[in-house]
């Protein structure tokens, strides 16, 4: 089985892989990064957004393969937050012709960066770059911001594996209805 993952992020590469290599059915499958375009903001805003991006994403991606999956990350607006937003981590994986969604946890992040993300429009890293939180400029190839806010305990590929396992929820009875 080949599985192949719209991006070549090693955090979102070590995401996909874990998640599906929990199910039976993919363990022994080749997980393959590609470059695949999310036709979204560099910097998602807002829940369709961010979802419109990783389905873009496992769509862009899906080549010669049995299935293809997509992850963005992207700021959403959530009451009673500090800032008024968290950082979301969605999951699409497509089959050809159907997605399969899936939401990971969210968390809120420091309130320089989300206003210098929601304000002035800034990707992510260079967010976090500009705010002083770090001063690695590829900090989503690395521990994540998670893995900044947490001192390690949580990284970003921890963050987002979530996201797939629960989109791997529906893609299971309904590909493998033997297994339930």
């Amino acid at each position: 089985m080949i599985i192949m993952i719209g991006s070549k992020n090693p955090n979102k590469i070590q995401a996909v892989t874990d998640a599906f290599c929990m199910f039976e059915p993919f363990r022994g499958a080749r997980f393959t990064g590609v470059s695949a375009p999310s036709g979204v903001s560099d910097q998602p805003l807002g829940l369709e957004e961010t979802i419109t991006g990783a389905g873009n994403r496992a769509k862009n991606a899906f080549n010669g393969c049995d299935f293809s999956v997509g992850l963005e990350s992207g700021l959403v607006p959530v009451p009673l937050s500090r800032t008024g937003y968290m950082n979301l981590s969605a999951c699409a994986i497509f089959d050809g012709a159907d997605l399969y969604l899936g939401l990971g946890p969210a968390f809120e992040l420091p309130e320089a960066v989300t206003r210098l993300v929601t304000e002035h429009k800034l990707e992510l890293d260079e967010a976090i770059l500009r705010a002083g939180v770090s001063t690695n400029p590829r900090i989503g190839y690395s521990e994540g911001i998670i893995g900044i806010l947490t001192q390690g305990v949580i990284t970003r590929k921890d963050y987002m594996t979530p996201a797939v396992s629960m989109a791997m929820a529906r893609l299971m009875p309904e590909r493998f209805q033997r297994l339930i």
